[in-house]
């Protein structure tokens, strides 16, 4: 066996251990699973999307527990301020300097937990993070722990003391899940796991930080042919020209589109994007990048989403 076939091999055992680790505490949806771990390996951030108490906290700690790296979750409220989350510079007496005090940012994963409660002022300390991976406090950049990856919580259907993300926060998330109430039989198993103690206590790193290093590195080798790559940008371009859209996926979601692809392949075990992969993730990567016109508050979210899974459905799939 060569040594790519070896290596290509460890790295999908790793996969596959990271995978099982997660699915033993949030049970009975693999697909979500899945589809967080595509955000992770493609180097990108999560936006976790639901009403309360279907497990949207449980499955950011589950990843998080289930890689051997820092970890910090920062409850987001209205009177959170931006310096409580970057960091502050403050006025060392003896060294007659300022000093700077990193905040919670500063971790391997973040996780932002009802995020839509900050003010967008705060929310806006994320922007810089999430999209270089560093954060400027008085002029001076500092860089983050890598890998850096940001999992957010909201309840889309709750209006009362928050604040709608804005659509250039929205771009940096490069997917927003749904995650939806399990089947009854994955229910009942969630109550039978917690009836004496929370599986979450029991759960070990079975991977490091460097193997997520790895494993990001391995996904932007799955190739990607130009067919694939036309059918991505066509994907996006209908966005653009959609009668019932206002705003369209910008070049940030077509690089978005195809990364996630390349991650969403790496999963399947494949060296190769399929359009099925970009097809697959059409929804949870354009839907919130777009704007309608004339949408309610309360249905926008599921309008954004039908109107992205009409076009994918009607755009003429490369053989």
């Amino acid at each position: 066996m060569s040594s790519n076939a070896t290596t290509n091999t460890e790295l999908h055992a790793l996969v596959a251990k990271l995978h099982k680790n997660i699915a033993s505490v949030f049970l009975g949806r693999p697909e979500v699973v899945r589809a967080v771990m595509t955000g992770l390996l493609a180097g990108g951030h999560v936006l976790l999307e639901d009403v309360p108490g279907v497990g949207k906290t449980v499955l950011a700690k589950s990843l998080a527990r289930s890689v051997d790296v820092d970890f910090r979750r920062v409850q987001f409220t209205p009177d959170l301020l931006p310096s409580d989350i970057v960091g502050v510079a403050i006025y060392d007496q003896q060294s007659g300097a300022f000093e700077f005090k990193p905040g919670p940012i500063f971790t391997h994963v973040l996780l932002a937990d009802e995020i839509n409660r900050a003010t967008p002022r705060t929310q806006s300390a994320l922007l810089e993070a999430m999209n270089d991976s560093q954060v400027t406090v008085d002029r001076t950049s500092h860089d983050l722990p890598k890998p850096f990856f940001v999992i957010a919580t909201q309840n889309p259907y709750e209006f009362e003391g928050t604040y709608p993300l804005p659509e250039s926060q929205l771009d940096r998330f490069m997917l927003r899940i749904r995650i939806g109430y399990p089947n009854i039989e994955a229910e009942k198993a969630v109550i039978r796991a917690q009836q004496t103690r929370h599986p979450l206590e029991d759960l070990r790193p079975v991977i490091h930080g460097a193997d997520v290093e790895r494993l990001q590195a391995a996904v932007r080798t799955v190739r990607l042919d130009d067919a694939v790559l036309d059918y991505a940008l066509a994907l996006v371009r209908e966005t653009r020209a959609n009668k019932h859209l206002v705003v369209g996926g910008s070049p940030r979601a077509s690089i978005a589109l195809t990364r996630a692809g390349q991650a969403h392949a790496f999963l399947q075990g494949r060296g190769f994007v399929l359009p099925d992969d970009i097809k697959a993730l059409a929804v949870p990567v354009l839907a919130h990048r777009v704007l309608g016109a004339g949408f309610t508050s309360e249905g926008e979210s599921d309008e954004r989403e039908r109107i992205i899974a009409d076009v994918a459905e009607r755009l003429e799939v490369p053989i």
